[in-house]
Order: C-alpha cells, then structure tokens, then sequence
C-alpha cells in the first residue's frame, strides 16, 4: 500500500478475531466451545488523507469491523489480536475516532445550523467562547457544502426538511465538530440516488484530504464513487479477500484469473465473486427447471462462488500485498503497551450540557405544533365542556354527588390526554440513545432538561385549564383555592407525564406505547375515588399499598378538601340543617381528614420526584448500546438459519455455515 502521510495519525489492526458464543445444540445453553466467528484474523492498517471503503455482501462483518474500531462490540463478544493508533491501544469512547451510524437521529424542527450549534455547545470545551464555537459550526457548514440549507429546518412530519443525501452530509457534520483523527461511517450511501452519494463521498475525500483517516462501509457503489476511494477492503463471511489501494483491486482479481468483463462496474464484480448466496439462487433455479442465462454462479469460468472466493482468499495470503501490509505494521508495533486515553465525557460543563439541552428541546416542544400545542387547545376544549355541563354547580343537596363527579371527571379523563405526548418523546429518546452511545451526556442531564422545558407548557395547561374550570364550575371562592386546583392540576399533569415517560423508555413503539401507557394510567387511577370510596376498597393491594402509589388517590383527597371545607349544603330533607362540607367528606365520600390538603399536595410531589427518578435509573439501565448490537446479530443468526435450510442437501457448504442453533 503507498501513500504519504507517515508523519501523520496511522490506524493499524493486526489478527483482529470476534467471536459470538452460540446456544448448543443439546442443552440450549451457551458454549464456550462453539463459536460463531464475526471476523476471522483481519489485518489491515489505514493512513490518513487517505478513504478507504469496507466492502463485501450482507452479513459479510462490515458493520462489526466498525463496531470494532469504534469500541461499540457488546460485551458477551470476544475479541482477540490488537487494534492500535500511533502505537497505542484504543479504548472505548476514545476521542480520536467517531461514528456515524447508518440511521440518522436528528430532532425534525431544528435548523441544521441550530443542530450543528446545539451539539457544539454540549460537546466543545467549555473554555471556548460562543464566537468560537459558532466559527467551528461555520467552518463544518462549508466543508460539507451545507451553506444552502443552513437555515433550513431537518424535517419531520408537518414540517418539509432538507434531502436524505443533505442528511446525510449533515450527520457527518455533527462527527467532526470535535476534529476526531479517525471518521468511521456505516453505509453513508444507503438510501440516496446516485448523485446524492456522490456528494457525500466527495465531501468525506475533502475530510480526508486535511489529514484525517476516513473509513466507511459501502455496500455497492457505482464507478463513479468507487474511483473516489484511495483503499479498499474486501470481506466475505469475516476473512478479508482484498486490501490495498482500490485501482489495483482489478489487476489482483485478473492475476487471480476472474477478470472484470469492460463494461461491468468494478464493485459489481467483485461482490459476485464472493457472495455465496448466488449459489444458493442458482440452486434455487435448478430446483426449479428454470433456465436463465445469468443462472450459473459465474459462467465465464464455470466454477461456483464458494470456489471463486475460497481461491481469491488463498491468492490474497500468497500475495506481496499481505506480506507488505504486514512487514509495515511489524514496524508501528509498540515498544511497550500504551492506551489512549477515552473520552473526557466532561470536556464540557455539566451545567453548560444541561442548559444547552434545556434550550434544544423547548424550542423543539416549541416548534413541534403536536408536542404541546395540539394538546393545550384538546385541554381548553375539555376544560369549557366540563365547564358547560356543571355550569355555576350551586349549593343545593344535588351539587354534592355533582361536585364529586366534576373533580372525578377533571382528574380521571382529562390526564388521560397527556398520552399524546408519547410519540414525540419517543423521538426524543432515540436522539437520546444515539448520543449517549456516543458518550455526549447523561442521563441526569437528559432528565433535568426534559423537566424545565416542559415546565412552562405544563403550566399553560393547568393555568387555562384550571382557571376555566374554576369559574365556570364555581368551585369553593377564593384566590388560595383557586391557586390550589392549579398547582394541584399541574402536579398531577406532570406525575402522568413522567409515568408516560418511563413507558416510552421502556416500550420505545408508538403504537405498544400508546396502548401500554393507557393502560398503566388507568390501573393506576383505579385505587382512588374515581370508582369507588376508599373506605370500600379492598384492603389487601388495592388499598395498602396501591392506593398510596396513586397519584389520583392524592390528587382527588386534595381538591375535594379545598372545595368541599368550609362550604355548607342546602339540608337534604325539609327541616333538617344544613349539611357542612366536613360531614359530606366524611360520610359520602369518605375521605379521610386527619391530615389537611396540603400534605395531599405534598405527597403528590412525593410521587412526581419519585417517577422521574424511576424515569432516571429506567435511562440508565435499560436500552444500552449493546441491545441494537444483540438484535443485529440475531437478524444475521436468522439469515445463517435460513441459508441452512437451502442447502443442508449440499455437502459443498463450509461447516461453519451449518452450525446455526
């Protein structure tokens, strides 16, 4: 491999294996002794101002080269031989190198300078002025070629946004905001016409062209794009087929004797040399008497793909560029075992993180039309129904079951609305995910930020709702009872936000979302007096403790005390007295009144603290990196079982094709 740029960064990995323990066949648990090999012995070295492309056919280890790389391998793995740079060791979140994932996690409403600016401000030293800053997001807004777009909003869905490829590009600027040595990308073509990937490329030659050593996954690039890239690595089923400069490429596969024909595109040609699933079509076709002229593995030669890569492995052992690449990385061997240093997640303040957060996502419930608005204006309307239908409730004995279902109907129907804020915090979860991954931030960050943004639209809610509801209805008169049902609503509104929350991070599905969290706010209304007195609840879990956990349980016993004390009641027969307020709490509703509503109103923020502290450890244990890592490789078990089950009659297969549980 030639190529300048000894004086800079050099990435090097030497017998780099991973394996993935299986289930065994016979007691269904896991065995040290079978192993599913990811990658088998890789060994490679990249150089900066230098691209190159990881290429090869589906469940070939491209993406587990770069989960290697980027220290991103779950830990049930195991991974031997050496990955190095300038000499050292990497580690997890090291800060020489960054990934872009395949996906792109972005908040719609944002501008892509407004999302370049705010992933600045979280991940830039705190020692660096705003002008600083903001001259770094321009100096990555012309790099990629985004000064068009800048202010344009991403998208998302009432708001039109910018192009998938524009996107893309954009993602790869949130990468190189903190200059990183070593950019690694997973298929930053999928998706995109043919123009829109070349732009992409090309804008990743410019990054690599200022020293940075730039490594990306490609599944099947056109010539155009191909010719763009300065090394190419060539996997099949984990063993490397090719590496070295990607215009020699075509002369190793004529001297291997698999010519590419003139005016087939070179990556076409490689990849149906060592896709092993057209022989598996062509088996298909035989089956099946169809005769296609395309049917046979590669009918130039006549020999099958199993064979044609199983040669061009052999060839590329024997070759002077194995024996080249190995010799140079003999010489950056270390004298003595060194480790980069990971990450400082602190670079920034934690109080600038939080801040910074705060901003990002009030101005997203700000923007976002179905986050808060939609709601406020269902909350007003429900707000002047109930108003209508217990208009001016009066005193006479009638109004005391009326009062009774007005505040059953304002905590019971009304929190339910708060389940229309589900999707959009589940957008803001995956954002969350793919940023903690990446070691921006925390979660205590995430939570406190969440909290104060979406304090002021909370409050809205329960102030509109509240106030229309109060002098429509002519509940107890008075300015502190007045602010009670507000404080009372918005304390209530916020428990039932924070439990959604927790349901989103746990069932991160809109519609298992949805139908999950209708359902937790339900049960947990059920212990309190919306169905039934508390005095005829049945002791056992309903009433102790369930009861107690409610917040509609606190939320009612509070506002039924600061309506109902000090009120009295036209008699309910001629001649009797009049009925007090104390004596309908007690005796019709059964609430209980050794202590006064403002403890109620206490162990309603009780209940609020504790459910977003519960929402805390639900961020910080559950939905790790590793869970989408475990999902992949249970798709690519999946795929191995089915290319098992086509050709178990075939004894022409490597064994460690036919190991699948």
């Amino acid at each position: 491999m030639g190529g300048s740029g000894s004086d800079g960064m050099i990435m090097v990995w030497e017998d780099l294996t991973v394996e993935l323990p299986i289930f065994g066949e016979e007691d269904s648990s896991f065995s040290s002794k079978k192993k599913k090999k990811l990658l088998n012995g890789l060994t490679g070295l990249a150089q900066p101002g230098k691209i190159m492309a990881v290429m090869g056919p589906s469940g070939s280890g491209k993406t587990t080269l770069l989960h290697s790389f980027s220290g991103r391998l779950p830990p049930n793995v195991i991974v031997t031989g050496s990955i190095l740079m300038n000499r050292k060791k990497t580690n997890s979140y090291c800060k020489e190198v960054s990934y872009v994932a395949e996906e792109e996690m972005f908040l719609g409403t944002l501008t892509v300078r407004e999302t370049l600016t705010y992933s600045a401000n979280i991940r830039l030293p705190s020692k660096m002025s705003k002008e600083e800053i903001n001259n770094v997001v321009e100096e990555t807004i012309m790099k990629l070629g985004l000064e068009e777009c800048a202010n344009n909003t991403i998208g998302n869905w009432h708001l039109r946004g910018i192009s998938n490829g524009e996107k893309k590009r954009v993602s790869i600027g949130l990468e190189i905001l903190t200059q990183p040595h070593v950019l690694l990308l997973d298929e930053p073509t999928s998706g995109l016409d043919s123009a829109s990937a070349f732009y992409v490329i090309q804008a990743l030659t410019n990054i690599a062209s200022n020293g940075k050593i730039v490594i990306c996954s490609i599944h099947q690039p056109s010539s155009e794009i191909f010719n763009l890239f300065d090394h190419l690595l060539l996997l099949s089923n984990g063993e490397t087929v090719y590496f070295g400069e990607a215009n020699m490429a075509l002369k190793f596969f004529a001297d291997a004797g698999f010519p590419c024909p003139i005016r087939r595109n070179p990556s076409d040609h490689f990849l149906m040399c060592i896709n092993l699933d057209f022989d598996l079509i062509s088996e298909a076709l035989a089956k099946s008497q169809l005769s296609l002229e395309a049917s046979s593995s590669y009918s130039a030669v006549g020999m099958r793909t199993a064979e044609i890569r199983a040669t061009l492995i052999e060839s590329y052992k024997c070759s002077e560029l194995m024996i080249n690449s190995r010799n140079r990385i003999q010489m950056l061997q270390p004298n003595e075992e060194q480790v980069i240093e990971s990450k400082v997640r602190r670079s920034t303040s934690w109080w600038k993180q939080m801040w910074t957060l705060t901003q990002r996502s009030f101005l997203n419930m700000s923007r976002d039309i179905g986050y808060y608005w939609l709601r406020i204006i269902f909350y007003i309307l429900v707000s002047i129904s109930i108003g209508t239908l217990f208009f001016h409730i009066g005193r006479d004995s009638s109004s005391i079951l009326a009062r009774g279902k007005c505040v059953s109907f304002v905590y019971g129907f009304m929190i339910c609305l708060s389940c229309g804020g589900l999707p959009f915090f589940i957008e803001e979860l995956k954002l969350f995910y793919a940023e903690r991954s990446k070691g921006h931030y925390g979660e205590a960050a995430f939570v406190l930020a969440n909290i104060i943004s979406s304090f002021p639209f909370l409050l809205v809610i329960s102030l509109f709702s509240g106030v229309i509801i109060y002098f429509m209805v002519q509940f107890h008169p008075g300015a502190t009872n007045l602010a009670f049902f507000c404080i009372n609503l918005f304390c209530c509104l916020s428990v039932v936000e924070s439990c959604i929350m927790i349901v989103a991070s746990l069932v991160p599905n809109v519609l298992m979302g949805i139908g999950t969290g209708t359902g937790v706010i339900i049960f947990m209304m059920m212990p309190s007096q919306i169905f039934r007195r508390l005095p005829d609840i049945p002791k056992f879990f309903w009433r102790y403790p369930m009861s107690y956990l409610s917040f509609a349980t606190w939320a009612m016993q509070g506002q039924y005390k600061n309506d109902m004390l000090g009120l009295e009641f036209d008699p309910l027969l001629p001649g009797y007295p009049k009925v007090s307020g104390e004596q309908v709490l007690t005796m019709v509703f059964g609430i209980p009144l050794n202590h006064g509503k403002w403890l109620d109103l206490t162990a309603l923020v009780t209940l609020l603290l504790l459910h977003r502290l519960i929402l805390f450890f639900v961020l910080r244990y559950n939905k790790r990196p590793k869970s989408t890592m475990l999902w992949f490789y249970a798709k690519e078990r999946i795929h191995l079982a089915q290319r098992f089950l086509l050709s178990k009659n075939k004894p022409s297969f490597s064994s460690k094709n036919k190991q699948v549980p």
